[in-house]
């Protein structure tokens, strides 16, 4: 029997592997942190209030740049955007839970979380214990982010650039999403997502981010309505009282056929 205590567990174990990346990650930023002129006390604040590592560099830098505040918030919002999304993605999972379940949660939510998250959600079985599952891989998150990044703080520059951690969790993130590529629609917007990504790196304020992520979305849910399309069931009742069922396979399939039966009404 799946308990509350064994869900929380195995969501904790799922995030360990993604871990390894987050940690070189946490590092990077309590550098670039100390490297910017941002006291120890608010660059380890950060990580604990906003706990968003793209938010957090993006802010270290402009404020090592001496940018202005509201430039400073409105960017923060706008690299964080794809949050909404990975919102929306959940939100029938949690719609159940109580006020405080779902604002905990929305707090731990962030990238790692969210792919192991999902992944268990769509798997076939009882619901209503697994948001426990997320609770534990977003606390294992959490934990190690906070540690991470004050390490980082602490240790300033004395880190060796020819470590190069900065890759470490790009590396993280393919490895998570090339074994769920199972179909053309997730390929192709993957595929674009990331063509567009590198096609948009110079844009400011990492905008190039959110570009390449409504892209690979796009084709995504382009290429699914297609397939839609191609896939009809067709059921209609003609003048005689029978029904009819039409059953069309997707065109350019080997064994393309059309398959029409018909039954008389109540049969």
């Amino acid at each position: 029997m799946i308990t509350r205590h064994s869900e929380f567990l195995n969501g904790i174990k799922a995030e360990l592997p993604i871990l390894m990346g987050v940690v070189p990650f946490g590092l990077i930023y309590g550098v670039a942190a100390r490297s910017a002129g941002i006291p120890p006390l608010a660059g380890q604040s950060m990580s604990f209030i906003v706990f968003a590592g793209s938010a957090q560099f993006v802010t270290a830098q402009l404020i090592g740049a001496g940018v202005p505040a509201g430039i400073i918030i409105l960017t923060g919002f706008i690299v964080n955007l794809r949050h909404a999304l990975y919102s929306a993605s959940l939100a029938p999972y949690l719609k159940r839970l109580n006020i405080r379940w779902r604002m905990l949660l929305a707090y731990l939510l962030t990238d790692e979380a969210y792919a192991v998250a999902i992944t268990h959600y769509q798997k076939p079985g009882d619901i209503s214990r697994k948001h426990w599952y997320f609770l534990g891989a977003g606390l294992a998150l959490w934990s190690t982010w906070q540690a991470s990044t004050a390490i980082g703080i602490v240790l300033g520059n004395q880190l060796p650039a020819s470590w190069s951690l900065d890759f470490a969790l790009p590396l993280t993130f393919i490895a998570l999403v090339v074994p769920n590529l199972k179909d053309r629609a997730g390929t192709a917007a993957a595929a674009t997502a990331g063509i567009v990504a590198i096609l948009t790196a110079g844009l400011p304020y990492k905008l190039g981010l959110i570009v390449a992520t409504f892209a690979g979305i796009s084709i995504g849910i382009f290429l699914e309505s297609m397939k839609s399309k191609r896939t009809m069931v067709l059921k209609g009742e003609d003048g005689a009282g029978q029904i009819r069922s039409i059953v069309e396979t997707p065109v350019g399939c080997p064994g393309a056929t059309t398959i029409e039966h018909t039954d008389k009404e109540g049969k």
